[in-house]
Protein backbone atom coordinates (compact mmCIF):
# COMPACT_ATOMS: atom_id res chain seq x y z
CA UNK A 1 0.00 0.00 0.00
CA UNK A 2 2.86 2.38 0.84
CA UNK A 3 4.44 1.59 -2.55
CA UNK A 4 1.10 2.36 -4.26
CA UNK A 5 0.85 5.78 -2.56
CA UNK A 6 4.49 6.51 -3.40
CA UNK A 7 3.96 5.68 -7.10
CA UNK A 8 0.77 7.76 -7.16
CA UNK A 9 2.56 10.70 -5.56
CA UNK A 10 5.45 10.45 -8.04
CA UNK A 11 3.01 10.32 -11.00
CA UNK A 12 1.07 13.36 -9.79
CA UNK A 13 4.30 15.25 -9.08
CA UNK A 14 5.72 14.49 -12.55
CA UNK A 15 2.40 15.45 -14.18
CA UNK A 16 2.38 18.72 -12.23
CA UNK A 17 5.97 19.48 -13.24
CA UNK A 18 5.11 18.66 -16.87
CA UNK A 19 2.17 21.01 -16.74
CA UNK A 20 4.29 23.78 -15.24
CA UNK A 21 6.94 23.29 -17.92
CA UNK A 22 4.30 23.36 -20.64
CA UNK A 23 2.78 26.60 -19.28
CA UNK A 24 6.25 28.18 -19.14
CA UNK A 25 6.97 27.08 -22.71
CA UNK A 26 3.61 28.41 -23.86
CA UNK A 27 4.41 31.76 -22.27
CA UNK A 28 7.76 31.91 -24.10
CA UNK A 29 6.00 30.89 -27.33
CA UNK A 30 3.34 33.59 -27.03
CA UNK A 31 6.06 36.16 -26.33
CA UNK A 32 7.92 34.98 -29.51
CA UNK A 33 10.89 33.79 -27.42
CA UNK A 34 11.16 30.69 -29.61
CA UNK A 35 14.67 29.55 -28.62
CA UNK A 36 13.72 29.38 -24.92
CA UNK A 37 10.44 27.66 -25.78
CA UNK A 38 12.28 25.14 -28.00
CA UNK A 39 14.42 23.82 -25.15
CA UNK A 40 11.37 23.08 -22.97
CA UNK A 41 9.19 21.62 -25.77
CA UNK A 42 12.09 19.38 -26.80
CA UNK A 43 12.31 17.88 -23.29
CA UNK A 44 8.53 17.50 -23.09
CA UNK A 45 8.35 15.78 -26.50
CA UNK A 46 11.23 13.40 -25.69
CA UNK A 47 9.37 12.43 -22.50
CA UNK A 48 6.02 12.04 -24.35
CA UNK A 49 6.75 11.26 -28.04
CA UNK A 50 3.06 10.57 -28.79
CA UNK A 51 1.89 14.00 -27.57
CA UNK A 52 1.06 15.86 -30.79
CA UNK A 53 0.62 19.18 -28.95
CA UNK A 54 4.27 19.11 -27.85
CA UNK A 55 5.37 18.00 -31.34
CA UNK A 56 3.32 20.71 -33.05
CA UNK A 57 4.76 23.45 -30.86
CA UNK A 58 8.33 22.12 -31.17
CA UNK A 59 8.06 22.05 -34.97
CA UNK A 60 6.62 25.58 -34.98
CA UNK A 61 9.48 26.88 -32.81
CA UNK A 62 12.08 25.36 -35.16
CA UNK A 63 10.28 26.82 -38.18
CA UNK A 64 10.02 30.27 -36.64
CA UNK A 65 13.83 30.19 -36.21
CA UNK A 66 14.22 28.76 -39.76
CA UNK A 67 15.68 25.45 -38.59
CA UNK A 68 13.82 23.53 -41.30
CA UNK A 69 16.43 20.73 -41.60
CA UNK A 70 15.99 19.84 -37.94
CA UNK A 71 12.22 19.60 -38.47
CA UNK A 72 12.71 17.42 -41.56
CA UNK A 73 15.04 15.02 -39.73
CA UNK A 74 12.77 14.94 -36.68
CA UNK A 75 9.67 14.08 -38.72
CA UNK A 76 11.36 11.54 -41.01
CA UNK A 77 12.76 9.82 -37.93
CA UNK A 78 9.30 9.82 -36.31
CA UNK A 79 7.72 8.41 -39.51
CA UNK A 80 10.35 5.67 -39.66
CA UNK A 81 9.59 4.67 -36.08
CA UNK A 82 5.81 5.10 -36.46
CA UNK A 83 4.80 4.58 -40.12
CA UNK A 84 1.21 4.05 -38.98
CA UNK A 85 0.90 7.76 -38.11
CA UNK A 86 0.18 9.37 -41.52
CA UNK A 87 -0.69 12.76 -40.00
CA UNK A 88 3.07 13.29 -39.60
CA UNK A 89 3.31 13.71 -43.38
CA UNK A 90 1.14 16.84 -43.08
CA UNK A 91 3.70 18.32 -40.68
CA UNK A 92 6.46 17.36 -43.12
CA UNK A 93 4.63 18.82 -46.13
CA UNK A 94 4.03 22.09 -44.33
CA UNK A 95 7.72 22.26 -43.45
CA UNK A 96 8.47 22.32 -47.20
CA UNK A 97 5.63 24.82 -47.70
CA UNK A 98 7.39 27.16 -45.28
CA UNK A 99 10.47 26.91 -47.53
CA UNK A 100 8.34 27.69 -50.62
CA UNK A 101 8.92 24.19 -52.00
CA UNK A 102 5.27 23.82 -53.00
CA UNK A 103 5.53 20.75 -55.24
CA UNK A 104 7.28 18.67 -52.57
CA UNK A 105 4.79 19.96 -49.96
CA UNK A 106 1.84 18.90 -52.13
CA UNK A 107 3.29 15.45 -52.66
CA UNK A 108 3.35 14.87 -48.89
CA UNK A 109 -0.18 16.27 -48.53
CA UNK A 110 -1.36 13.75 -51.14
CA UNK A 111 0.36 10.96 -49.20
CA UNK A 112 -1.61 12.02 -46.10
CA UNK A 113 -4.90 12.13 -48.03
CA UNK A 114 -4.33 8.72 -49.61
CA UNK A 115 -3.36 7.22 -46.24
CA UNK A 116 -6.90 7.89 -44.95
CA UNK A 117 -8.18 5.05 -47.14
CA UNK A 118 -6.08 2.59 -45.13
CA UNK A 119 -6.40 4.46 -41.83
CA UNK A 120 -9.88 6.14 -41.84
CA UNK A 121 -9.63 6.93 -38.11
CA UNK A 122 -6.80 9.35 -38.91
CA UNK A 123 -9.06 11.30 -41.27
CA UNK A 124 -10.17 13.79 -38.63
CA UNK A 125 -6.72 14.64 -37.16
CA UNK A 126 -5.30 14.96 -40.69
CA UNK A 127 -8.16 17.27 -41.72
CA UNK A 128 -7.78 19.30 -38.53
CA UNK A 129 -4.07 19.79 -39.25
CA UNK A 130 -4.83 20.97 -42.77
CA UNK A 131 -7.39 23.38 -41.32
CA UNK A 132 -4.89 24.66 -38.74
CA UNK A 133 -2.43 25.41 -41.55
CA UNK A 134 -5.22 27.09 -43.54
CA UNK A 135 -4.95 24.43 -46.26
CA UNK A 136 -8.71 24.40 -46.54
CA UNK A 137 -9.11 22.50 -49.83
CA UNK A 138 -6.99 19.67 -48.46
CA UNK A 139 -9.01 19.74 -45.22
CA UNK A 140 -12.23 19.24 -47.22
CA UNK A 141 -10.64 16.37 -49.16
CA UNK A 142 -9.53 14.74 -45.90
CA UNK A 143 -12.99 14.98 -44.32
CA UNK A 144 -14.68 13.66 -47.46
CA UNK A 145 -12.20 10.76 -47.75
CA UNK A 146 -12.75 9.90 -44.08
CA UNK A 147 -16.54 9.78 -44.58
CA UNK A 148 -16.17 7.69 -47.73
CA UNK A 149 -14.10 5.09 -45.87
CA UNK A 150 -16.08 5.12 -42.63
CA UNK A 151 -19.87 5.03 -42.98
CA UNK A 152 -20.29 6.06 -39.33
CA UNK A 153 -18.24 9.25 -39.77
CA UNK A 154 -20.05 12.50 -40.50
CA UNK A 155 -18.00 15.65 -41.06
CA UNK A 156 -20.56 17.54 -43.14
CA UNK A 157 -20.80 20.24 -40.46
CA UNK A 158 -17.01 20.81 -40.49
CA UNK A 159 -16.97 20.89 -44.31
CA UNK A 160 -19.73 23.52 -44.36
CA UNK A 161 -17.77 25.64 -41.87
CA UNK A 162 -14.67 25.45 -44.06
CA UNK A 163 -16.66 26.59 -47.10
CA UNK A 164 -17.70 29.59 -45.01
CA UNK A 165 -14.07 30.34 -44.12
CA UNK A 166 -13.15 30.08 -47.81
CA UNK A 167 -15.91 32.50 -48.77
CA UNK A 168 -17.60 29.79 -50.86
CA UNK A 169 -21.00 30.73 -49.43
CA UNK A 170 -23.17 28.93 -51.99
CA UNK A 171 -21.39 25.64 -51.25
CA UNK A 172 -21.56 26.40 -47.52
CA UNK A 173 -25.33 26.92 -47.58
CA UNK A 174 -25.80 23.82 -49.74
CA UNK A 175 -23.70 21.75 -47.31
CA UNK A 176 -25.69 22.93 -44.30
CA UNK A 177 -28.99 22.23 -46.08
CA UNK A 178 -27.80 18.76 -47.18
CA UNK A 179 -26.77 18.03 -43.60
CA UNK A 180 -30.21 19.07 -42.34
CA UNK A 181 -31.77 16.85 -44.96
CA UNK A 182 -30.01 13.90 -43.31
CA UNK A 183 -30.37 14.98 -39.68
CA UNK A 184 -32.76 17.73 -38.51
CA UNK A 185 -31.21 17.69 -35.02
CA UNK A 186 -28.61 20.08 -36.43
CA UNK A 187 -31.20 22.83 -36.95
CA UNK A 188 -30.24 25.08 -34.00
CA UNK A 189 -26.44 24.98 -34.47
CA UNK A 190 -26.85 25.48 -38.22
CA UNK A 191 -29.06 28.53 -37.63
CA UNK A 192 -26.40 29.89 -35.28
CA UNK A 193 -23.66 29.51 -37.91
CA UNK A 194 -25.76 30.83 -40.79
CA UNK A 195 -26.59 33.92 -38.67
CA UNK A 196 -22.94 34.93 -39.02
CA UNK A 197 -23.27 35.25 -42.78
CA UNK A 198 -26.71 36.76 -43.34
CA UNK A 199 -28.14 40.13 -42.31
CA UNK A 200 -31.55 41.77 -42.01
CA UNK A 201 -31.07 43.13 -45.54
CA UNK A 202 -33.10 41.00 -47.97
CA UNK A 203 -30.88 42.15 -50.86
CA UNK A 204 -27.67 41.03 -49.17
CA UNK A 205 -25.91 38.58 -51.51
CA UNK A 206 -25.72 35.84 -48.88
CA UNK A 207 -29.39 36.25 -47.96
CA UNK A 208 -30.31 35.71 -51.60
CA UNK A 209 -28.04 32.67 -51.92
CA UNK A 210 -29.47 31.08 -48.78
CA UNK A 211 -33.06 31.76 -49.83
CA UNK A 212 -32.48 30.23 -53.28
CA UNK A 213 -30.78 27.18 -51.74
CA UNK A 214 -33.78 26.62 -49.46
CA UNK A 215 -36.33 27.08 -52.24
CA UNK A 216 -34.50 24.62 -54.53
CA UNK A 217 -34.34 22.05 -51.74
CA UNK A 218 -37.98 22.62 -50.81
CA UNK A 219 -39.04 22.05 -54.43
CA UNK A 220 -37.01 18.84 -54.85
CA UNK A 221 -37.63 17.37 -51.39
CA UNK A 222 -40.46 19.08 -49.42
CA UNK A 223 -39.96 19.03 -45.64
CA UNK A 224 -41.22 20.99 -42.65
CA UNK A 225 -37.69 22.13 -41.79
CA UNK A 226 -37.44 24.20 -45.01
CA UNK A 227 -40.55 26.17 -44.01
CA UNK A 228 -39.04 26.68 -40.56
CA UNK A 229 -35.83 28.09 -42.05
CA UNK A 230 -37.63 30.26 -44.61
CA UNK A 231 -39.84 31.72 -41.88
CA UNK A 232 -36.75 32.36 -39.76
CA UNK A 233 -34.99 34.07 -42.69
CA UNK A 234 -37.97 36.26 -43.60
CA UNK A 235 -38.47 37.28 -39.96
CA UNK A 236 -34.78 38.19 -39.74
CA UNK A 237 -35.26 40.34 -42.84
CA UNK A 238 -38.35 41.95 -41.20
CA UNK A 239 -40.55 40.53 -43.96
CA UNK A 240 -43.16 39.36 -41.53
CA UNK A 241 -45.99 38.69 -43.99
CA UNK A 242 -43.70 36.35 -45.94
CA UNK A 243 -42.74 34.64 -42.66
CA UNK A 244 -46.44 34.33 -41.85
CA UNK A 245 -47.05 32.42 -45.13
CA UNK A 246 -44.39 29.88 -44.11
CA UNK A 247 -45.80 29.59 -40.58
CA UNK A 248 -49.30 28.93 -41.96
CA UNK A 249 -47.86 26.09 -44.03
CA UNK A 250 -46.35 24.65 -40.86
CA UNK A 251 -49.65 24.90 -38.95
CA UNK A 252 -51.40 22.94 -41.69
CA UNK A 253 -49.14 20.04 -40.71
CA UNK A 254 -49.55 20.58 -36.96
CA UNK A 255 -52.73 22.50 -36.11
CA UNK A 256 -52.26 22.09 -32.36
CA UNK A 257 -49.24 24.45 -32.22
CA UNK A 258 -49.94 28.13 -32.86
CA UNK A 259 -47.19 29.50 -30.60
CA UNK A 260 -44.79 30.28 -33.45
CA UNK A 261 -47.42 32.34 -35.27
CA UNK A 262 -48.26 34.13 -32.00
CA UNK A 263 -44.55 34.91 -31.43
CA UNK A 264 -44.21 36.14 -35.01
CA UNK A 265 -47.16 38.46 -34.36
CA UNK A 266 -45.35 39.82 -31.29
CA UNK A 267 -42.15 40.45 -33.26
CA UNK A 268 -44.08 42.18 -36.05
CA UNK A 269 -45.94 44.30 -33.46
CA UNK A 270 -42.71 45.36 -31.76
CA UNK A 271 -41.35 46.44 -35.17
CA UNK A 272 -44.59 48.34 -35.91
CA UNK A 273 -45.58 46.12 -38.83
CA UNK A 274 -49.20 46.20 -37.73
CA UNK A 275 -50.61 44.63 -40.91
CA UNK A 276 -48.49 41.50 -40.48
CA UNK A 277 -49.07 41.48 -36.74
CA UNK A 278 -52.86 41.62 -37.19
CA UNK A 279 -52.73 38.77 -39.73
CA UNK A 280 -50.91 36.61 -37.19
CA UNK A 281 -53.22 37.35 -34.25
CA UNK A 282 -56.39 37.03 -36.36
CA UNK A 283 -55.16 33.62 -37.49
CA UNK A 284 -54.60 32.57 -33.86
CA UNK A 285 -58.11 33.74 -32.95
CA UNK A 286 -59.64 31.75 -35.80
CA UNK A 287 -57.77 28.54 -35.02
CA UNK A 288 -57.04 28.32 -31.28
CA UNK A 289 -59.04 26.20 -28.87
CA UNK A 290 -57.26 27.70 -25.85
CA UNK A 291 -59.10 30.46 -23.96
CA UNK A 292 -55.81 31.82 -22.60
CA UNK A 293 -54.29 31.99 -26.09
CA UNK A 294 -57.45 33.60 -27.45
CA UNK A 295 -57.42 36.35 -24.78
CA UNK A 296 -53.72 37.03 -25.41
CA UNK A 297 -54.41 37.40 -29.15
CA UNK A 298 -57.38 39.68 -28.42
CA UNK A 299 -55.15 41.87 -26.23
CA UNK A 300 -52.74 42.44 -29.12
CA UNK A 301 -55.48 43.10 -31.66
CA UNK A 302 -56.64 45.89 -29.32
CA UNK A 303 -53.05 47.16 -28.92
CA UNK A 304 -52.86 47.40 -32.71
CA UNK A 305 -56.08 49.44 -32.79
CA UNK A 306 -54.67 51.80 -30.14
CA UNK A 307 -51.40 52.19 -32.07
CA UNK A 308 -53.40 53.06 -35.18
CA UNK A 309 -55.53 55.55 -33.21
CA UNK A 310 -58.70 53.64 -34.08
CA UNK A 311 -61.95 54.95 -32.52
CA UNK A 312 -63.02 51.31 -32.04
CA UNK A 313 -60.43 50.73 -29.29
CA UNK A 314 -62.63 51.40 -26.25
CA UNK A 315 -65.61 49.45 -27.58
CA UNK A 316 -63.30 46.46 -28.12
CA UNK A 317 -62.22 46.61 -24.46
CA UNK A 318 -65.81 46.79 -23.24
CA UNK A 319 -66.86 43.93 -25.51
CA UNK A 320 -64.12 41.70 -24.06
CA UNK A 321 -65.28 42.40 -20.50
CA UNK A 322 -68.88 41.77 -21.54
CA UNK A 323 -68.01 38.33 -22.97
CA UNK A 324 -65.24 37.19 -20.62
CA UNK A 325 -65.83 39.30 -17.51
CA UNK A 326 -63.43 41.17 -15.25
CA UNK A 327 -61.49 38.38 -13.55
CA UNK A 328 -58.07 36.79 -13.20
CA UNK A 329 -58.02 35.61 -16.83
CA UNK A 330 -58.59 39.10 -18.21
CA UNK A 331 -56.05 40.82 -15.92
CA UNK A 332 -53.62 41.77 -18.76
CA UNK A 333 -56.52 43.33 -20.68
CA UNK A 334 -57.64 45.26 -17.57
CA UNK A 335 -54.11 46.67 -17.17
CA UNK A 336 -54.03 47.64 -20.84
CA UNK A 337 -57.44 49.29 -20.52
CA UNK A 338 -56.22 51.35 -17.57
CA UNK A 339 -53.22 52.45 -19.64
CA UNK A 340 -55.55 53.39 -22.52
CA UNK A 341 -57.86 55.37 -20.26
CA UNK A 342 -54.95 57.29 -18.74
CA UNK A 343 -52.73 58.05 -21.70
CA UNK A 344 -55.23 58.12 -24.56
CA UNK A 345 -58.47 59.30 -22.91
CA UNK A 346 -57.03 61.38 -20.05
CA UNK A 347 -59.18 59.56 -17.49
CA UNK A 348 -56.60 58.55 -14.85
CA UNK A 349 -59.03 58.36 -11.90
CA UNK A 350 -61.23 55.84 -13.70
CA UNK A 351 -58.11 53.86 -14.64
CA UNK A 352 -56.87 53.93 -11.03
CA UNK A 353 -60.15 52.43 -9.77
CA UNK A 354 -59.97 49.63 -12.34
CA UNK A 355 -56.45 48.71 -11.26
CA UNK A 356 -57.22 48.88 -7.53
CA UNK A 357 -60.13 46.52 -8.18
CA UNK A 358 -57.96 44.21 -10.29
CA UNK A 359 -55.53 43.73 -7.36
CA UNK A 360 -58.23 41.48 -5.83
CA UNK A 361 -57.93 39.08 -8.80
CA UNK A 362 -54.14 38.84 -8.65
CA UNK A 363 -52.97 35.79 -6.73
CA UNK A 364 -49.24 35.99 -7.43
CA UNK A 365 -46.68 38.63 -6.52
CA UNK A 366 -45.77 38.95 -10.19
CA UNK A 367 -49.33 39.79 -11.23
CA UNK A 368 -49.56 42.30 -8.38
CA UNK A 369 -46.26 43.82 -9.45
CA UNK A 370 -47.52 44.40 -13.01
CA UNK A 371 -50.62 46.13 -11.64
CA UNK A 372 -48.54 48.26 -9.25
CA UNK A 373 -46.23 49.29 -12.10
CA UNK A 374 -49.21 50.63 -14.01
CA UNK A 375 -50.64 52.27 -10.88
CA UNK A 376 -47.30 54.01 -10.41
CA UNK A 377 -47.40 55.25 -14.00
CA UNK A 378 -50.87 56.69 -13.44
CA UNK A 379 -49.71 58.43 -10.25
CA UNK A 380 -46.77 59.97 -12.15
CA UNK A 381 -49.23 61.05 -14.84
CA UNK A 382 -51.25 62.90 -12.17
CA UNK A 383 -48.12 64.39 -10.57
CA UNK A 384 -48.29 62.28 -7.38
CA UNK A 385 -44.62 61.34 -7.49
CA UNK A 386 -44.10 60.20 -3.90
CA UNK A 387 -47.04 57.78 -4.00
CA UNK A 388 -45.74 56.42 -7.31
CA UNK A 389 -42.30 55.90 -5.80
CA UNK A 390 -43.86 53.85 -2.98
CA UNK A 391 -45.38 51.42 -5.49
CA UNK A 392 -42.15 51.15 -7.49
CA UNK A 393 -40.10 50.59 -4.33
CA UNK A 394 -42.49 47.86 -3.14
CA UNK A 395 -41.92 45.94 -6.38
CA UNK A 396 -38.13 46.21 -5.96
CA UNK A 397 -38.38 44.86 -2.41
CA UNK A 398 -40.80 42.04 -3.23
CA UNK A 399 -39.14 40.74 -6.42
CA UNK A 400 -35.47 41.63 -5.84
CA UNK A 401 -33.51 40.94 -9.06
CA UNK A 402 -36.45 39.98 -11.26
CA UNK A 403 -36.95 41.83 -14.56
CA UNK A 404 -40.02 43.55 -13.10
CA UNK A 405 -37.89 44.84 -10.23
CA UNK A 406 -35.39 46.26 -12.74
CA UNK A 407 -38.23 47.94 -14.62
CA UNK A 408 -39.47 49.37 -11.32
CA UNK A 409 -35.98 50.70 -10.54
CA UNK A 410 -35.90 52.44 -13.92
CA UNK A 411 -39.27 54.02 -13.16
CA UNK A 412 -37.87 55.23 -9.81
CA UNK A 413 -35.00 56.85 -11.72
CA UNK A 414 -37.32 58.33 -14.34
CA UNK A 415 -39.72 59.70 -11.70
CA UNK A 416 -36.81 61.21 -9.75
CA UNK A 417 -35.59 62.78 -13.01
CA UNK A 418 -39.03 64.29 -13.64
CA UNK A 419 -38.96 65.69 -10.08
CA UNK A 420 -35.56 67.25 -10.68
CA UNK A 421 -33.77 64.91 -8.23
CA UNK A 422 -30.94 64.18 -10.64
CA UNK A 423 -28.51 62.77 -8.06
CA UNK A 424 -30.89 60.00 -6.95
CA UNK A 425 -31.91 59.33 -10.57
CA UNK A 426 -28.25 58.85 -11.56
CA UNK A 427 -27.65 56.49 -8.61
CA UNK A 428 -30.47 54.21 -9.80
CA UNK A 429 -29.45 54.43 -13.45
CA UNK A 430 -25.85 53.56 -12.65
CA UNK A 431 -27.04 50.23 -11.23
CA UNK A 432 -29.32 49.59 -14.21
CA UNK A 433 -26.59 50.14 -16.80
CA UNK A 434 -25.59 46.50 -16.25
CA UNK A 435 -29.19 45.25 -16.30
CA UNK A 436 -29.71 41.78 -17.76
CA UNK A 437 -32.61 43.22 -19.77
CA UNK A 438 -31.03 44.95 -22.77
CA UNK A 439 -33.89 47.38 -23.37
CA UNK A 440 -33.81 48.60 -19.75
CA UNK A 441 -30.01 48.81 -19.84
CA UNK A 442 -30.12 50.90 -23.04
CA UNK A 443 -32.77 53.25 -21.65
CA UNK A 444 -30.78 53.58 -18.43
CA UNK A 445 -27.58 54.46 -20.31
CA UNK A 446 -29.39 57.03 -22.48
CA UNK A 447 -30.98 58.80 -19.51
CA UNK A 448 -27.76 58.59 -17.44
CA UNK A 449 -25.78 60.25 -20.25
CA UNK A 450 -28.48 62.89 -20.74
CA UNK A 451 -28.27 63.88 -17.05
CA UNK A 452 -24.46 63.64 -16.86
CA UNK A 453 -23.87 65.68 -20.02
CA UNK A 454 -26.26 68.45 -18.99
CA UNK A 455 -26.08 68.67 -15.19
CA UNK A 456 -25.85 72.17 -13.71
CA UNK A 457 -22.27 72.97 -12.66
CA UNK A 458 -21.72 75.15 -9.56
CA UNK A 459 -25.46 75.95 -9.47
CA UNK A 460 -25.28 77.53 -12.95
CA UNK A 461 -28.47 76.54 -14.84
CA UNK A 462 -27.87 74.21 -17.79
CA UNK A 463 -31.39 73.74 -19.10
CA UNK A 464 -31.73 70.24 -17.64
CA UNK A 465 -34.59 71.22 -15.29
CA UNK A 466 -36.87 72.59 -18.04
CA UNK A 467 -35.83 69.69 -20.30
CA UNK A 468 -36.95 67.20 -17.61
CA UNK A 469 -40.18 69.21 -17.23
CA UNK A 470 -40.77 68.85 -20.98
CA UNK A 471 -40.14 65.13 -20.61
CA UNK A 472 -42.82 64.90 -17.90
CA UNK A 473 -45.30 66.85 -20.02
CA UNK A 474 -44.64 64.52 -22.95
CA UNK A 475 -45.15 61.52 -20.62
CA UNK A 476 -48.51 63.07 -19.68
CA UNK A 477 -49.39 63.46 -23.38
CA UNK A 478 -49.35 67.25 -23.00
CA UNK A 479 -47.33 67.61 -26.16
CA UNK A 480 -48.20 71.23 -26.95
CA UNK A 481 -47.11 72.35 -23.47
CA UNK A 482 -43.91 70.27 -23.80
CA UNK A 483 -43.12 71.86 -27.19
CA UNK A 484 -43.57 75.34 -25.68
CA UNK A 485 -41.22 74.54 -22.77
CA UNK A 486 -38.61 73.27 -25.24
CA UNK A 487 -38.98 76.37 -27.44
CA UNK A 488 -38.24 78.60 -24.42
CA UNK A 489 -35.33 76.32 -23.40
CA UNK A 490 -33.78 76.61 -26.89
CA UNK A 491 -33.88 80.42 -26.65
CA UNK A 492 -32.53 80.65 -23.08
CA UNK A 493 -29.77 78.03 -23.45
CA UNK A 494 -28.70 78.68 -27.01
CA UNK A 495 -25.18 77.41 -27.69
CA UNK A 496 -25.19 75.04 -24.72
CA UNK A 497 -24.91 71.23 -25.10
CA UNK A 498 -28.60 70.71 -24.37
CA UNK A 499 -29.74 72.75 -27.38
CA UNK A 500 -29.55 69.94 -29.99
CA UNK A 501 -31.23 67.49 -27.58
CA UNK A 502 -34.08 69.96 -27.09
CA UNK A 503 -34.44 70.55 -30.84
CA UNK A 504 -34.51 66.82 -31.55
CA UNK A 505 -37.08 66.13 -28.83
CA UNK A 506 -39.16 69.03 -30.09
CA UNK A 507 -39.09 67.58 -33.60
CA UNK A 508 -40.34 64.20 -32.37
CA UNK A 509 -43.20 65.82 -30.46
CA UNK A 510 -44.14 67.95 -33.47
CA UNK A 511 -44.50 64.75 -35.52
CA UNK A 512 -46.95 63.43 -32.91
CA UNK A 513 -48.91 66.65 -33.27
CA UNK A 514 -48.78 66.31 -37.08
CA UNK A 515 -46.89 69.60 -37.36
CA UNK A 516 -44.64 68.14 -40.03
CA UNK A 517 -43.20 71.34 -41.53
CA UNK A 518 -42.23 72.60 -38.08
CA UNK A 519 -40.70 69.19 -37.27
CA UNK A 520 -38.55 69.44 -40.40
CA UNK A 521 -37.29 72.83 -39.25
CA UNK A 522 -36.31 71.37 -35.85
CA UNK A 523 -34.38 68.44 -37.36
CA UNK A 524 -32.66 70.69 -39.91
CA UNK A 525 -31.51 72.91 -37.03
CA UNK A 526 -30.07 69.82 -35.27
CA UNK A 527 -28.01 69.05 -38.39
CA UNK A 528 -26.88 72.66 -38.85
CA UNK A 529 -26.07 73.10 -35.15
CA UNK A 530 -23.62 70.20 -34.85
CA UNK A 531 -22.76 68.26 -38.03
CA UNK A 532 -20.57 65.90 -35.96
CA UNK A 533 -23.07 65.45 -33.09
CA UNK A 534 -24.40 62.13 -31.83
CA UNK A 535 -27.90 62.98 -33.07
CA UNK A 536 -26.87 63.68 -36.66
CA UNK A 537 -27.90 60.32 -38.17
CA UNK A 538 -31.07 60.29 -36.05
CA UNK A 539 -32.04 63.67 -37.48
CA UNK A 540 -31.37 62.55 -41.06
CA UNK A 541 -33.45 59.42 -40.54
CA UNK A 542 -36.35 61.36 -39.02
CA UNK A 543 -36.32 63.72 -42.01
CA UNK A 544 -36.27 60.79 -44.45
CA UNK A 545 -39.20 59.16 -42.67
CA UNK A 546 -41.16 62.44 -42.57
CA UNK A 547 -40.81 62.99 -46.31
CA UNK A 548 -41.47 59.33 -47.09
CA UNK A 549 -44.36 58.56 -44.73
CA UNK A 550 -46.15 61.84 -44.09
CA UNK A 551 -45.35 64.23 -46.94
CA UNK A 552 -45.16 61.79 -49.88
CA UNK A 553 -42.03 63.47 -51.19
CA UNK A 554 -40.01 60.52 -52.48
CA UNK A 555 -37.22 62.64 -53.91
CA UNK A 556 -36.44 64.31 -50.57
CA UNK A 557 -36.86 61.03 -48.69
CA UNK A 558 -34.37 59.33 -51.04
CA UNK A 559 -31.93 62.19 -50.51
CA UNK A 560 -31.89 61.69 -46.72
CA UNK A 561 -31.85 57.88 -46.88
CA UNK A 562 -28.91 58.12 -49.29
CA UNK A 563 -27.13 60.49 -46.90
CA UNK A 564 -27.29 57.84 -44.17
CA UNK A 565 -26.05 55.12 -46.55
CA UNK A 566 -22.99 57.03 -47.76
CA UNK A 567 -22.13 59.37 -44.88
CA UNK A 568 -23.18 57.44 -41.76
CA UNK A 569 -22.37 53.81 -42.56
CA UNK A 570 -22.09 52.88 -38.85
CA UNK A 571 -25.60 54.15 -38.11
CA UNK A 572 -28.18 51.79 -36.61
CA UNK A 573 -30.51 53.01 -39.36
CA UNK A 574 -28.25 51.88 -42.20
CA UNK A 575 -30.02 48.66 -43.22
CA UNK A 576 -33.48 50.19 -42.91
CA UNK A 577 -32.39 53.27 -44.88
CA UNK A 578 -30.85 51.09 -47.60
CA UNK A 579 -33.98 48.96 -47.98
CA UNK A 580 -36.28 51.98 -48.12
CA UNK A 581 -33.99 53.78 -50.54
CA UNK A 582 -34.00 50.77 -52.87
CA UNK A 583 -37.77 50.51 -52.64
CA UNK A 584 -38.17 54.19 -53.54
CA UNK A 585 -35.71 53.71 -56.39
CA UNK A 586 -37.85 50.87 -57.74
CA UNK A 587 -35.58 47.92 -57.03
CA UNK A 588 -37.30 44.54 -56.79
CA UNK A 589 -36.91 43.29 -53.22
CA UNK A 590 -37.87 39.66 -53.88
Amino acid sequence: MKQFFLLTFLFISSFSLGQNDFLLAENYYQESEFEKATQIYKKLYEASPFNTTYLNRLISCYQETEQFNIVENLLKSALKENPEQPFLTVFLGYNYERQQQTEIANSYYEIAINAIEKHPNYGEPIANLFKEYNLLDYAIQAYEKAMKNNIRANYSFQIAQIYGEKGAFEKMFQSYVDLLDKNENYLNPIQAYISKYITDDSENKNNILFRKTLLRKSASNPKVVWNVLLSWLFAKQKEYLKAFVQEKALVQRNKSNLSDIFNLGLIAFNHEDFDASKECFDFVLENTLSKEEKLSAILYTIKILIALKSPESESKFLNVFKIYGENKQTLPIQIEYADYLTFEKNAPEKAKKILENSLDFADSKFEKARIKLKLGDILVFTGKFNKALIYFSQIQTELKNDELAQEARFKVAQTSYFKGDFIWAKAQLKILKSSTTQLIANDAVDLFLMITDNEPVDSIPSGLIPYAKAGLLAFQNKNTEAINVLSQLIIEFKGQPIEDEALFKQGKLLIKEQEYKKAITSFEKVIALNPEGILIDDAHYQLAELYNTHLNNQEKASEYYQKIIFDYSSSIYLVDARNKYRKLRGDHLN
